[in-house]
């Protein structure tokens, strides 16, 4: 089977949902027009990322009578998406969240389980944390979606792994840091490596899309990836331009792949499950 990935390298208007939402749409028009059978947005698409008190006035929920969600829904019954946006729990906590929609369904919602609040960033103020990584089943196979923070840490690909996902999402909202040669910033080249990594000691597709753009002195910088199973790149979108990157990925690759490297076979899941209730214990 082969999949064609659209993944959009979006500037959003921060606060402005609808103006948001229309973009969404008229990227998914685009995506389909070229073939593409998912289109992945970033971290927080339909709101931008500096919400701060802005935060409760643009959460949606990811339901069928949702009028943003709504057109979203409708827009999935021909094209899956990955949607960023604000989702408010019945005990109204706010959450940096993602939903993979597709043929009208909300198949599965990702809250973001690390919040950075150091540094430039101050998420931990007004949102509350995810507390769940879980696989889900597409069309297209087993998946899984990380939001920017979340798969700076080893645990939640990991674990995205053990569940049986063969496709990685991950999407972000991730501003520029550091000078590298040439046009790529010391976070782009950080973000890449680890993504090849995943790749390559996971033996699975690893797609990744950062939003473009200026808000509130932050630069985002874009530079989509995606790697297949032997952690060779696939397709790479431009720095700093919003675009949509398509790539076509060989299902097949992964039986090829992990017939030769049985990296998944050999895990020993029962061991590493008894070392973590020792750490656990000890601390």
């Amino acid at each position: 089977m082969k999949l064609t990935l659209a993944l959009a390298q979006m500037d959003t208007r921060l606060g402005d949902v609808r103006a948001n939402l229309d973009k969404h749409l008229h990227l998914a028009r685009e995506a389909r027009a070229n073939g593409a059978d998912l289109l992945v947005f970033p971290e927080l698409s339909l709101t931008g990322y500096v919400l701060q008190d802005l935060t409760p006035s643009v959460a949606h929920r990811p339901t069928s009578d949702d009028p943003v969600f709504k057109e979203l829904l409708e827009a999935s019954r021909t094209l899956d998406m990955v949607v960023g946006f604000v989702d408010e729990d019945s005990r109204h906590r706010f959450y940096i969240a993602a939903a993979y929609l597709s043929q009208g369904q909300v198949v599965h919602v990702h809250h973001k389980v690390y919040l950075p609040t150091y540094g430039l960033f101050d998420e931990g103020r007004f949102f509350a944390w995810g507390d769940s990584i879980r696989a889900f089943d597409t069309r297209f196979g087993r998946m899984g979606v990380l939001i920017c923070e979340d798969f700076w840490h080893a645990s939640p690909p990991y674990l995205l792994w053990l569940d049986g996902a063969d496709l990685l999402l991950f999407t972000s909202a991730s501003p520029g840091r550091g000078l590298g040669p040439g046009p790529q910033l010391d976070s782009s080249r950080w973000v890449e490596h680890i993504n090849q990594g995943y790749a390559s000691l996971f033996t699975a597709f690893v797609a990744h899309t950062n939003r473009v753009g200026y808000e509130d002195g932050l630069n985002f910088w874009g530079g989509a990836t995606v790697f297949d199973p032997n952690g060779e790149q696939i397709a790479a979108g431009p720095y700093h331009q919003e675009t949509l990157t398509f790539a076509e990925l060989d299902l097949n690759q992964l039986h090829r792949t992990r017939a030769r490297l049985p990296l998944l076979r050999d895990e020993r899941t029962s061991m590493v499950l008894r070392e973590m209730k020792r750490i656990a214990g000890e601390s």
